[in-house]
């Protein structure tokens, strides 16, 4: 039945959105796994679904009664979901959910607290690993993901905030070395940067009508805990690129001030990711509401 059910969601948004992109961006996944789940189910079938050209889209007429059909499978299937719910309103039973470390201490640990409180039959098991999980294979109702989504077709999305980024020295350092006035000046100063192994995170910024402009500051201080970043930052080892709501606190203190404020910064999405089933269950959908009305909109300040 599960297999019989594959790709019919995705199938039905990519119709109703006017298009594989839309669709994408509404089931929170890439294009590239919209198109490769309609793919993988036109091949179950042994019929095409859409009639693709380079601009534009259309079904077939196997498409349109697979359509049809569709629709009102997908109807039922939230009518019985509705009618189970009616007679158990109160959310139930163990969330299994994986968040990045800090964002999830500072962030959705609070939100998920909260939700806890309001439902006494709920019990929680959260895990803080920046390291992204396999929901299925690690048995995850739920992971929160910062950045882009990955391209699996087996997982449903939905955007939930968006973190700016900005970047930040202590006064002390910024006194004795100078404030940056553009981009090219990072490049004299030294910087406490995210990094794992070798490998250095770079910096990015937004460029109007163009790809994001990378920069590589000159470091000698790598973590990869972005409070331990932050902490470097405040004790004057150099400039560092944080998310605006973890150094809210330390610019109203003034132990940190944010410089090229002229400057637009990167913004990482926010994303809520969960095993595709035909039935979410009643938690499950009770923490999905809850952080995407616990987190704002976009963080940015």
């Amino acid at each position: 039945m599960s297999e019989r059910l594959s790709g019919v969601e995705a199938f039905v948004e990519a119709v109703e959105a006017g298009g594989f992109a839309p669709a994408a961006s509404r089931l929170g996944l890439s294009r590239s796994a919209v198109g490769k789940t309609i793919a993988r189910l036109e091949a179950r079938l042994g019929v095409r679904l859409f009639h693709r050209t380079t601009r534009s889209q259309s079904l077939t007429d196997d498409g349109q009664m697979f359509y049809e059909r569709c629709v009102r499978a997908l109807a039922e299937l939230e009518a019985a979901e509705a009618a189970l719910e009616s007679g158990r309103a109160e959310p139930s039973g163990r969330l299994r959910i994986t968040a990045p470390v800090i964002f999830g201490r500072h962030c959705v640990a609070p939100v998920l607290l909260d939700l806890l409180r309001r439902h006494p039959a709920l019990e929680l098991d959260l895990s803080f690993s920046d390291r992204p999980a396999d929901l299925v294979e690690d048995g995850y109702d739920l992971a929160v993901r910062n950045g882009a989504l990955p391209d699996n077709a087996g997982l449903m999305g939905r955007r939930v905030s968006g973190q700016r980024m900005t970047v930040c020295a202590a006064p002390a350092y910024l006194d004795a070395h100078g404030r940056p006035e553009a981009l090219d000046d990072i490049a004299g100063h030294r910087a406490v940067v995210y990094g794992r192994g070798d490998r250095a995170r770079r910096w990015l910024f937004p460029t109007p009508g163009g790809p994001d402009r990378e920069v590589a500051p000159a470091n000698r201080v790598r973590f990869d805990d972005l409070e331990a970043i932050t902490d470097a930052a405040v004790a004057g080892l150099g400039l560092a690129w944080l998310p605006c709501w973890l150094v809210r606190e330390h610019v109203a203190a003034g132990r940190l001030e944010r410089v090229l404020a002229h400057q637009l910064g990167l913004v990482f999405d926010t994303h809520l990711l969960w095993p595709r089933s035909p039935h979410l269950p009643l938690r499950v959908r009770a923490a999905i509401d809850a952080l995407a009305a616990g987190l704002p909109p976009m963080m940015l300040a």
